[in-house]
Protein backbone atom coordinates (compact mmCIF):
# COMPACT_ATOMS: atom_id res chain seq x y z
CA UNK A 1 0.00 0.00 0.00
CA UNK A 2 0.98 3.24 -0.70
CA UNK A 3 0.74 5.93 1.85
CA UNK A 4 -2.62 4.77 2.30
CA UNK A 5 -4.37 6.62 5.48
CA UNK A 6 -6.90 4.57 7.60
CA UNK A 7 -10.51 6.29 7.94
CA UNK A 8 -9.88 7.37 11.38
CA UNK A 9 -6.97 9.43 10.16
CA UNK A 10 -8.57 10.90 7.37
CA UNK A 11 -11.67 12.25 9.18
CA UNK A 12 -9.12 13.49 12.14
CA UNK A 13 -7.63 15.68 9.35
CA UNK A 14 -11.05 16.28 8.09
CA UNK A 15 -11.60 17.48 11.40
CA UNK A 16 -8.69 19.77 11.73
CA UNK A 17 -8.91 21.43 9.29
CA UNK A 18 -12.89 22.00 9.40
CA UNK A 19 -12.25 23.25 12.77
CA UNK A 20 -9.34 25.57 11.45
CA UNK A 21 -11.97 27.07 8.59
CA UNK A 22 -14.38 28.39 11.38
CA UNK A 23 -11.14 29.89 13.30
CA UNK A 24 -10.99 31.74 10.20
CA UNK A 25 -14.34 32.57 9.53
CA UNK A 26 -14.60 33.56 13.68
CA UNK A 27 -11.51 36.07 12.93
CA UNK A 28 -13.28 37.24 10.22
CA UNK A 29 -16.48 38.22 11.81
CA UNK A 30 -14.36 39.52 14.76
CA UNK A 31 -12.21 41.72 12.62
CA UNK A 32 -15.03 43.01 10.26
CA UNK A 33 -16.89 43.95 13.93
CA UNK A 34 -13.99 46.33 14.83
CA UNK A 35 -13.54 47.99 11.38
CA UNK A 36 -17.42 48.68 11.32
CA UNK A 37 -17.22 49.82 15.11
CA UNK A 38 -14.09 52.32 14.62
CA UNK A 39 -15.81 53.57 11.24
CA UNK A 40 -19.10 54.39 13.35
CA UNK A 41 -17.24 55.87 15.88
CA UNK A 42 -15.39 57.94 13.23
CA UNK A 43 -18.42 59.51 11.29
CA UNK A 44 -20.26 60.06 14.66
CA UNK A 45 -17.33 62.50 15.72
CA UNK A 46 -16.86 64.14 12.35
CA UNK A 47 -21.13 64.75 12.35
CA UNK A 48 -20.71 66.01 15.97
CA UNK A 49 -17.79 68.54 15.20
CA UNK A 50 -19.72 69.37 12.10
CA UNK A 51 -23.58 70.22 13.96
CA UNK A 52 -21.08 72.08 16.59
CA UNK A 53 -19.60 74.02 13.83
CA UNK A 54 -23.21 75.00 12.31
CA UNK A 55 -24.59 76.11 15.72
CA UNK A 56 -21.59 78.42 16.70
CA UNK A 57 -22.49 79.41 12.60
CA UNK A 58 -25.89 79.76 13.70
CA UNK A 59 -26.83 77.71 10.07
CA UNK A 60 -29.96 76.50 11.03
CA UNK A 61 -30.34 74.73 7.58
CA UNK A 62 -27.11 73.29 7.93
CA UNK A 63 -27.93 71.86 11.49
CA UNK A 64 -31.00 70.28 10.71
CA UNK A 65 -29.95 68.45 7.64
CA UNK A 66 -26.60 67.38 9.48
CA UNK A 67 -29.57 66.68 12.41
CA UNK A 68 -31.30 64.24 10.10
CA UNK A 69 -27.87 62.29 8.69
CA UNK A 70 -26.79 61.86 12.45
CA UNK A 71 -30.12 60.45 12.95
CA UNK A 72 -30.14 58.21 10.25
CA UNK A 73 -26.36 57.12 11.77
CA UNK A 74 -27.77 56.34 15.35
CA UNK A 75 -30.43 54.08 14.28
CA UNK A 76 -28.61 51.96 11.57
CA UNK A 77 -26.11 51.56 14.54
CA UNK A 78 -28.78 49.62 16.32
Amino acid sequence: MKNEKSYTEIMKARGNVKKKQEQNTMLDVYIQMIIDEALFIRKKSILEEKINAAIDAENQALFLELSVEYKKLLRMAL
